[in-house]
């Protein structure tokens, strides 16, 4: 085997172990009640800051991805939040975010689009506010046995001149995250 198909083998068993190591888990939750404990990993895109201890405890979320600095500001802030299923379906939950925030804001404009997770259902959604700041925001449904649904937001100014590239790391993040029963803490 020559030197370069060797190195070229090596870089792809550390991108692979790297990839499905302890390094990407994102958030942790405990067993409750017939939920068992859990782990969410998402690949960070570069420039990005994951927290899942200080800022998120802080604002009441699982994790955050934020670029730079910490601001305190929900704009072009990745928030990851963990739930206990309480509607009977996906389809539910979404309808009622939907419900909610146009209460909320009803000049407000809601848009859904379709997501196509490799390994969980999500549904998403964009809320076009009246105050010109808009959330998109996704859900995902790792399945009954969990006992959990994930949700995904990002808020943005509506003219925030990123606002493309900051929907596509949003996206790339929703996308390639993934639920797994913690084997460590009590799954």
């Amino acid at each position: 085997m020559s030197r370069r198909v060797l190195l070229a083998v090596l870089c792809l068993f550390a991108t692979l172990a790297h990839a499905g190591g302890d390094d990407d888990v994102l958030a942790r939750g405990a067993r409750d009640g017939n939920a068992p404990a859990w782990e969410i990993a998402a690949v960070t895109p570069a420039g990005w800051t994951r927290d899942c201890c200080t800022y998120a405890r802080a604002i009441g979320v699982d994790a955050v991805l934020y670029q730079g600095e910490w601001s305190g500001k929900p704009q072009r802030v990745m928030v990851l939040n963990v739930s206990p299923r309480k509607l009977p379906t996906l389809a539910a939950e979404v309808q009622a975010d939907r419900t909610r925030y146009l209460q909320h804001d009803p000049k407000g404009k809601a848009s859904g689009f379709a997501v196509r997770h490799p390994g969980m259902p999500c549904e998403a959604t964009v809320y076009q506010g009246s105050d010109r700041v808009d959330d998109v925001v996704v859900f995902c449904d790792p399945g009954q046995a969990s006992g959990v649904r994930l949700s995904w937001s990002m808020a943005f100014d509506a003219a925030d001149p990123s606002r493309r590239a900051l929907l596509d790391a949003f996206m790339q993040v929703v996308v390639a995250s993934h639920y797994v029963v913690s084997p460590v803490h009590g799954g």
